[in-house]
């Protein structure tokens, strides 16, 4: 196979506007404990699974690991089923893509419950494989999670472009060999702007088949 082979999209912020519900999630779990986040530690724990985000808090919020992890993840989960709003250009981008006939894959650092929570919402989008944080032994900003996912394809990392927003997810895609197009949503993603084979987007409103194809010819 060649050219594009398939397009993996990151889940929170990416595809929906869940980033900033995950973000006020772990602000009330501090808030709770009379801390309040810096930027620094906003930065730490967006794009992270539940469990990584726990243990980059234990110490400064002076919790277990397991509990504020079974805290996060409880919390999150019934933000989410409430309402899921999707990201600007998300629906239409998976509609076309489906008519193109390319394989899409939603890698996420989310519980897997909450993934197949959320890729229920999406207008009725089929994913080829969904992959949620319980699916690999490492997570984001691991490369597993990515590799795991053209594995399941049977594509080749290279041939395939992620979709992230933030930079723990690039920091993923990018170490899994894939191209990555960068669309941030709460985290500015500049660091990555002569990162080869990262291209940056303001919107998925302005993202088509199209520039996805080019990205890997």
């Amino acid at each position: 196979m060649t050219g594009l082979q398939a397009v993996l999209f990151d889940m929170d912020g990416t595809l929906v506007d869940t980033e900033g519900v995950w973000l006020d999630v772990v602000e009330a779990a501090a808030a709770r404990r009379d801390r309040s986040l810096d930027a620094e530690r906003r930065t730490a724990v967006t794009g992270r699974s539940v469990e990584d985000a726990a243990a980059l808090l234990q110490t400064f919020l002076a919790a277990p690991a397991a509990e504020l992890a079974a805290e996060l993840g409880s919390d999150f989960a019934a933000r989410l089923a409430v309402a899921v709003e999707p990201r600007p250009g998300a629906l239409r981008l998976l509609a076309a893509l489906r008519a193109c006939r390319v394989p899409t894959a939603l890698v996420s650092a989310s519980p897997r419950a909450v993934v197949t929570q959320v890729a229920g919402t999406l207008d009725g989008h089929r994913f080829d494989a969904l992959f949620g944080a319980e699916d690999t032994v490492r997570t984001k900003p691991e490369p597993d999670p990515y590799l795991a996912a053209a594995v399941a394809l049977g594509v080749e990392p290279a041939r395939c472009v992620a979709v992230e927003d933030s930079p723990t997810g690039v920091a993923s895609a990018v170490a899994a060999g894939c191209r990555v197009l960068a669309v941030p949503s709460t985290e500015p993603l500049t660091e990555f702007a002569d990162t080869e084979g990262v291209t940056l987007a303001v919107s998925l409103a302005e993202v088509d088949p199209d520039l996805l194809i080019s990205l890997v010819s």
